[in-house]
């Protein structure tokens, strides 16, 4: 089995809306919070979330979630491909 590879990543959303982004991003929602973390495993493969507490930061008027959090992806052939298109997934646009 691969290396734990690890990321962490200061990231604009909630709790709630990064558990329902991750749904998307994994394909299924067989997962619970639980004290701030996540596992996944899928076969060989296991992913690991943490979350910090939710906190905010406040520019003017504008208020703006921020959590940090940590990543391990485990049992991957290419950790750095599956973080990139992990992070496609909570990408948000406007315009």
């Amino acid at each position: 089995m691969s290396e734990t590879v690890i990321f962490d990543k200061e990231m604009g959303i909630t709790h709630y809306d990064f558990t329902r982004l991750l749904a998307r991003a994994v394909g299924h929602s067989d997962f619970t919070l639980r004290d701030g973390k996540i596992s996944i495993t899928d076969g060989p493969r296991k992913l690991e979330i943490t979350l910090s507490e939710e906190s905010e930061r406040r520019v003017a008027s504008v208020v703006m979630p921020v959590t940090f959090v940590r990543f391990a992806l485990s049992g991957y052939d290419d950790a750095v491909k599956e973080m990139a298109r992990i992070d496609l997934r909570f990408q948000r646009g406007g315009g």
